[in-house]
């Protein structure tokens, strides 16, 4: 099936060179200008992608980022012409899957593109595997579609989310440094921090809680890292 990506820039010769490499890749492109269009794009239709500038004229990027991440785990990924450390790590922080530097190659944006969707993209479903938690089957990963259960309804979860509470599931009880779990979560463990790994951790907390507000499945161990509770211990 294919792949529908929504490309918001606001610059015409960059949107139309984005266009025209991510059709020439068989990928269903198309254009917006703003963040607000972009954001009325998305309620109505539904898109696999989203190539995202940061400097648009009516918002940030990052506020559409944002957005998108209350209601979507569609994969982000973040256009550019900032190549600071701190925009990196806001980004990621936000829940996008990549970050490119303005000047790019267009056909490189394009693998990226299919880089990503071949990670998060579903296929045939599968039983979900139970993983123990506190409350018995609470949680389950289904590996084939790639994503995790909360008492049988998935969560919506950005990759590096998907990773990180994947790595935390399946070794309950121990505990994780940041480092540890940046190398587990992260394709570039570099290009994160300590604050992006707590950032994430907060929002697996938020979203965990509209499936089960009772339970809260990851245990901070001040100074330490994170842990996810024994089967005994919620």
């Amino acid at each position: 099936m294919t792949k529908r990506v929504l490309v918001v820039e606001d610059e015409p010769s960059i949107s139309e060179t984005i266009l025209y490499a991510l059709r020439t890749e068989q990928f269903e492109a198309t254009p917006c200008a703003t963040g607000q269009e972009a954001l009325d794009l998305l309620a109505r239709e539904p898109f696999d992608f989203v190539v995202l500038d940061v400097g648009l004229p009516d918002m940030s990027g990052f506020d559409v980022c944002r957005s998108i991440r209350l209601h979507s785990s569609a994969p982000i990924l973040f256009l550019t012409a900032r190549d600071g450390e701190i925009d990196r790590i806001v980004g990621l922080e936000l829940g996008a899957d990549d970050y490119v530097t303005k000047p790019f190659s267009p056909r490189e944006l394009a693998a990226r593109v299919r880089a990503i969707l071949r990670r998060t993209q579903t296929s045939t479903p599968t039983a979900p595997m139970p993983v123990a938690n506190g409350n018995g089957k609470t949680f389950s990963h289904d590996d084939e579609r790639k994503r995790i259960l909360c008492r049988g309804l998935p969560l919506e979860l950005s990759r590096n989310e998907y990773h990180l509470l994947l790595a935390l599931m399946k070794h309950p009880g121990r505990v994780f440094s940041r480092d540890q779990l940046m190398d587990q979560a992260w394709q570039d463990p570099g290009a994160a921090g300590d604050r992006t790994v707590d950032a994430h951790i907060r929002s697996l907390r938020a979203k965990i809680r509209l499936s089960a507000p009772d339970i809260d499945p990851i245990e901070t161990r001040r100074g330490i890292g994170y842990a996810f509770r024994e089967p005994d211990a919620a």
